[in-house]
């Protein structure tokens, strides 16, 4: 069965081009022209990898994005954008896109990013519907974490760091390595930005976040999750 992509786009020449490199490459195309119509194909064709272009009519690419993951849809999504902006680079990966490329990119460039993305969710290990450690329940089918019995508010950003964590548990894992698997963005230029949000998650999860049990640092390395 072909791999089938969905690309999210209202530019005809662009939409003319892509379809026709990856129909070539032998993809199996979807289109939608706006971002109303792209969540809607997604939810519906589940497409293997979404290429999302981020000023759409109707709904933003940002906000199709946002959309399918807080109901847990984990296909990678390349956002598309014709704005260098290193702001709409931080909110798209912070949102849960797996990468972000800037037009005018090349097609070569481009087909490798999706391959590289289509090999690392074939890769996956099984899904972890639920887990527990402390005193936290986490569902990731449903994006619901509990703490003591009591609703607790993570991004979807949280809940995929925390699932890797927990996959790789006993693990010493590397800033770049976070960066890579977890925001998927190979060259991402701000690896502080994964202690920002460790620093946000143990005040969510840890009893003593100055001293965490779960979550441990690494001196001049990363980070390891012990339970």
């Amino acid at each position: 069965m072909l791999q089938k992509i969905l690309i999210v786009e209202d530019e005809p020449d662009m939409v003319l081009g892509l379809r026709d490199n990856f129909e070539y490459e032998g993809y199996d195309v979807l289109v939608a022209r706006d971002g109303r119509e792209g969540l809607g194909r997604a939810l519906n064709d589940k497409p293997d990898l979404i290429l999302l272009d981020i000023m759409l009519p109707r709904l933003s690419g940002l906000d199709v994005c946002r959309e399918l993951r807080s109901k847990g849809f984990e296909t990678p999504v390349i956002m598309l954008t014709a704005r260098g902006q290193e702001i709409d680079k931080v909110i798209g990966l912070e949102i849960g896109a797996d990468d972000y490329v800037t037009k005018p990119f090349s097609i070569k460039e481009l087909l490798a990013r999706v391959r590289a993305q289509l090999r690392r969710a074939s890769k996956q290990v099984a899904d972890i519907e639920a887990y527990r450690f402390g005193n936290i329940d986490l569902n990731f089918k449903k994006y619901l974490a509990l703490k003591n019995g009591e609703e607790l508010e993570l991004s979807p950003r949280e809940f995929e760091l925390l699932k890797y964590f927990i996959k790789h548990r006993g693990e010493t894992i590397s800033r770049d390595q976070l960066l890579d698997d977890v925001w998927g963005y190979d060259n991402y230029p701000i690896t502080r930005t994964v202690d920002n949000h460790i620093a946000k998650l143990r005040q969510k999860v840890e009893e003593v976040p100055a001293d965490p049990k779960f979550i441990i640092t690494v001196h001049r390395f990363g980070y390891k999750f012990l339970d």
